[in-house]
């Protein structure tokens, strides 16, 4: 889409005509008086010449006479940055539109309804400059919005169009959570650019069939492999949705038909949860047979970001209460080494009502039947299963099953969601536990951020809190990033004794 600009001629390059604005020509250079307004009888009487001219009328309006003898109003303003210099404000021009002689004056119900580049007399021109104005005092710039209303006219009802505008909307940060990363940004908009644009943008919503969509995501899947395929009908998917709940016109999603699982599944270990999917499944949890303090452990699991082997054996002399910690010993520990886990006010919460369930037992959470051992090691990932089988009875006809997951990916669902919402990419590996080559340089970074881990581990778990309500996790975020960076000198919490 273009916009249009100075590149156009405007006042800064077309050459001023002084006796038809009201001046004698010897005069022009050097004098300061205020050019006379147009009037219909000077329109009618301007001339072509070998080069384009301009004629001003008043408050920024001028007309440009082309070497074909066409005239045009047009508007000069201001408006943002240059894009070649920041420092400099950027210059913009507006085509108000055409003149031809003997054109009527529109009334005002016209005139409200009437939109830039349409054949004009001077006095519409002059009402149509004077809202141009007000757009630009409105922060707004009208020849964008001139651009972007063509653009939307021609393409009313496509799927391009509305691919154009649910990206958009993904893309703003005014969306709020719905605002996609940057880097997940990237990647749907590339696959949207490559494989859908080509083939569907120019194609009418109603006309898109589901058997050409199920031949255009095989076509992907051979061409390209299967997850490019599977991001194909995911990114169509919601187009639809998007252009639906906003234009009763569009009834039908021919992608609803179309199963995930029709074109190809992945392997568990590639799971990461959304914040809806955590909603989804940590709800479902509460409606099944697990035993609760089970469905503590699983979210216990989900805040420390700790693996399943590391809770497994977890002891209860490995908690510090006063201190707030629960260090793992380097025995059960990938890295081999000590791993100081703060622990959130939740957490703290749930290890509380867990020491309460098992007042005799040397584990966070013992066996089924003996306080002398821990959990056995298949218990969280069944628990899991048998959510996952409740959410999927429950799945509405034609919609997509919700995938299966493993505990470890709770894991990994904290690191993803952390790193998207902007967290600095070292603390969240010093969470979880992702060691330094450096090992020197690994355990005094370990001691050296423990404030910082701190308020991200309770920021992270003030976030699940936000999600499991259905709410947004903004506010949470913006104000744990403040709270990071005013701990981030913070060494002295953690002395050598606690490594």
């Amino acid at each position: 889409m273009t916009f249009e600009s100075p590149a156009a001629p405007s006042s800064a390059d077309v050459p001023v005509d002084p006796a038809v604005a009201g001046m004698p020509p010897a005069q022009a250079p050097r004098s300061r008086q205020k050019a006379a307004p147009l009037t219909d009888t000077a329109l009618k009487a301007l001339k072509p010449r070998d080069k384009a001219y301009k004629v001003t009328d008043a408050a920024g309006l001028y007309v440009v006479v082309s070497p074909t003898g066409a005239k045009s109003f047009r508007y000069d303003y201001r408006h943002g940055v240059a894009d070649s210099d920041p420092s400099k404000p950027g210059r913009w021009t507006l085509t108000i539109g055409r003149y031809e002689p003997g054109t009527p004056n529109r009334s005002d119900a016209d005139l409200q309804a009437l939109e830039y580049g349409a054949t004009l007399s001077l006095k519409d021109a002059r009402v149509l400059r004077d809202r141009a104005s007000r757009q630009v005092a409105a922060g707004e710039n009208p020849s964008k919005v001139k651009a972007v209303k063509r653009a939307t006219d021609a393409e009313a009802g496509t799927f391009g169009a509305w691919a154009a505008r649910y990206i958009a909307f993904k893309t703003d940060p005014k969306s709020g959570e719905e605002q996609w990363a940057e880097s997940t940004a990237g990647y749907r908009i590339s696959t949207y650019e490559r494989l859908l644009k080509p083939v569907l943008a120019a194609r009418r919503m109603g006309d898109i069939t589901r058997r050409e969509l199920a031949e255009l995501f095989d076509q992907i899947k051979a061409k390209n492999g299967p997850a490019p395929a599977v991001l194909a009908r995911e990114l169509v998917l919601v187009v639809f949705r998007y252009a639906m709940g906003r234009d009763e016109a569009i009834a039908v999603n021919p992608v609803e038909a179309i199963r995930r699982s029709s074109i190809a599944t992945f392997a568990p270990r590639m799971r990461n949860l959304t914040r809806h999917e955590l909603k989804t499944f940590f709800d479902a949890l509460q409606r099944t047979q697990a035993s609760a303090t089970l469905r503590l452990a699983l979210r216990f699991v989900l805040l420390t970001m700790v693996r399943k082997g590391e809770f497994i054996g977890a002891a209860w002399k490995e908690v510090n209460w006063e201190r707030a910690t629960w260090t793992i010993p380097a025995s059960r520990m990938k890295a081999g080494r000590d791993h100081v886990v703060p622990l959130s006010g939740q957490a703290l919460d749930i290890l509380t009502t867990l020491r309460a369930c098992f007042p005799a037992s040397t584990y966070l959470h013992p066996g089924r039947y003996e306080a002398d051992i821990p959990i056995s090691d298949p218990a969280l990932n069944r628990v899991v299963d048998i959510t996952v089988r409740q959410i999927n009875k429950e799945v509405e006809q034609g919609a997509d099953d919700f995938e299966p997951f493993s505990v470890h990916d709770l894991r990994r669902t904290a690191s993803t969601r952390l790193n998207e919402a902007g967290f600095p990419k070292e603390l969240i590996e010093l969470c979880l536990a992702h060691v330094n080559k450096d090992q020197v340089a690994a355990a005094y970074d370990h001691s050296k951020r423990l404030a910082a881990r701190r308020v991200l581990m309770q920021g992270w778990a003030d976030m699940v809190d936000c999600w499991l309500r259905g709410e947004s996790a903004k506010d949470v975020i913006t104000s744990t990033k403040t709270r990071i960076a005013a701990v981030a000198h913070d060494d002295a919490e953690l002395g050598e004794a606690d490594l």
